[in-house]
Order: structure tokens, then sequence, then C-alpha cells
């Protein structure tokens, strides 16, 4: 798939119903990242109304150029305001350029297209964030079968990263400590306050979003956006909630897959720790990356994103190409 970002994006094409830039103010403006989404993105519109009843909601779609039909479908469906990137900017330049055009707002909800919301699943969300100090609300996710997606993430160290490398999916009920992941399904059955979460859908407290300001795209094409946003926010004092009662289900991979995008990931994570610690820490946790996928070396998707930590000069090769090395 063709994520390059372009070295100078054309002017952003906007249409559709709304006047995001009047006065009418809403509880939850919508932004939804499509990339290639023409399979998908319809499902998740026309879940919007039963999943936010009871809330005034103002909808905007950011398209990354994509090549079929995704935005004649979000034009057909209706509803929404479309905004055309003119390139692929990725997930963090998409939400930026998305939050020029929401328009007043109680709340900001991130989604992503391969999404289908449950009825009142927004509804619940938004209720979580009128307790004080909640900046981000995160539903519990499923994937296509209905089995718990497990979405919920601690904050990226050391141990951690040892612990994934060392033992994968493996032993799911080993101490917190040693994995990034949470993964006991008993963490899933009640709410409470988490690192981060997974990025495909996020709801954001706009004083909590005008804190934090823009999503760092500089950095963070594709991944590890979200973690970066989250750290931001509870560093501004604002904690992120998991809300059960909050359900969607997430078709993963909606936009595509390949072991350039598998990379990014690896390389991402070590770009997202290198930014908050020193030069030493962030050595050992390229190390802790690079035992991760070289255990796992007879995969050729492991192997290439093995080849690109061990060259940092290759990085700037990957999707999005000038993230900061």
């Amino acid at each position: 798939m063709a994520l390059l970002r372009s070295a100078a994006a054309p002017e952003a094409r906007v249409d559709g119903p709304g006047n995001p830039g009047g006065p009418d103010h809403v509880d939850c403006a919508v932004i939804v990242v499509t990339y290639n989404n023409a399979d998908d993105i319809a499902a998740l519109l026309a879940s919007l109304p039963a999943a936010t009843e009871g809330l005034s909601v103002r909808t905007v779609v950011v398209d990354n150029h994509s090549s079929d039909r995704t935005v004649e479908v979000v034009r057909s469906a209706g509803g929404a305001m479309c905004v055309e990137a003119g390139a692929n900017l990725g997930y963090a330049g998409a939400i930026n350029i998305g939050r020029a055009h929401v328009g007043p707002c109680s709340s900001i909800l991130i989604l992503n297209a391969d999404l289908v919301l449950e009825p009142g699943a927004v509804s619940a969300l938004f209720a979580v964030l009128s307790e004080h100090g909640v900046g981000v609300a995160v539903p519990r996710l499923l994937d296509e079968h209905g089995s718990l997606y497990p979405s919920l993430r601690r904050e990226p160290t050391l141990m951690g990263a040892l612990g994934d490398a060392l033992c994968g999916a493996h032993f799911p009920r080993r101490p917190g400590w040693a994995s990034e992941m949470v993964r006991r399904p008993s963490r899933y059955d009640r709410g409470h306050r988490v690192h981060w979460a997974t990025g495909a859908a996020m709801l954001i407290a706009a004083d909590c979003d005008a804190a934090v300001g823009p999503w760092d795209e500089d950095r963070f094409f594709l991944y590890s956006e979200e973690t970066d946003f989250a750290a931001r926010a509870r560093a501004a004092g604002w904690t992120v909630d998991y809300v059960p009662a909050a359900r969607a289900t997430h078709r993963q991979g909606g936009s595509g897959q390949s072991p350039d995008l598998a990379a990014l990931m690896a390389v991402n994570r070590v770009r997202y720790y290198e930014k908050r610690h020193g030069r030493a820490p962030s050595a050992a946790f390229r190390s802790m990356a690079v035992l991760h996928e070289l255990l796992r070396c007879a995969d050729p998707v492991h192997r290439r994103a093995l080849r690109f930590l061990l060259r940092r000069s290759s990085w700037a090769r990957l999707p999005g190409g000038r993230g900061a090395t």
C-alpha cells in the first residue's frame, strides 16, 4: 500500500454538511480517518446515531488520499463533512486536520474507519468524561468474532519490553511489569484508569485536547501516536479511563497491512521511548526491540523489522518518510 507522505501536501478539500467554523456547539465532534476504507466506512457511519443517542454530534471524515471509492461512499452516506487531505498524511496528521474542522464542542471522538459502534457506546464514554479529571475515555473492543480484543496498554518500560520479547503472548498471567499489553481478561471486566489504549477509538474532552495540543505527526506517521498523546495528557494532569460498558467491534487492517507497516510499528515504539528517555535507557530499549524481532526472525515480517531496527539510517525509508530519527 502506498503510505508515503508527500513532502508538500496539497491544500485539503472540504465538502459536506454543517458549519464547523460557526457558533453551533455540539456535545461530541467525531473525527474519522480513512484510507482505502470503502468496504468499512458506511457501516461505521451507520452505527453512529445509535451510539451517540442523546448527544449532539458533528462528524468530520478526513480522507488520506484513498485510491478506492471511500470518498464517494462517505458523500453518498450523507451527514458527515468530508475533508480530502490531498495526500496520505498518516493517522496523526489526519487527526490534526480534523481538529481544525470540528468547531465548538465538548469532546472529540477519534475513530478508525474499520469500527462498528454498539448502541450507546459513545454516550457511555461521554458520561465518564463528566467525572473530574478524566481527559480520555476508551471503550471495550471486540474482534470480528465477538471475542475480546486486548486493547489496553501500560507505559513502555525496559522490563516490559524484555518480558514481551521473551514471552510474546505466552504466559498471559505474568506480572504486569513484564508486559506492555494488559493481557488478563479479568482486567477488561471493570472500568479503571489505564496508561493508554490502542487508538482505534478515543473520546477526548475538549479541554484535554486544548491542553495537549496537536498530535505529533512529525515523529509518528502511524503507530505510537496514541501512546504519545495519552502520555502528554497524563503529564498535563488528565486521566485515561477504560469504560467496558462502551463497546465497539474492530476489524483490524481495514486500510491494509504490509511488512513495512510492521517494521514501522517496531521503529515507532523506539522513537516514542527515545522521546522521553536519555541515551543509555533508549539504547537499552532499542536492544529489547531488536531481541524481540531476532527471536522471531524465522518469519520474514519480523526479519524485515529487524533489519530496520538495526540500521537507523533506513528509518527514513519507512512509511511517513520524514519522521524524526
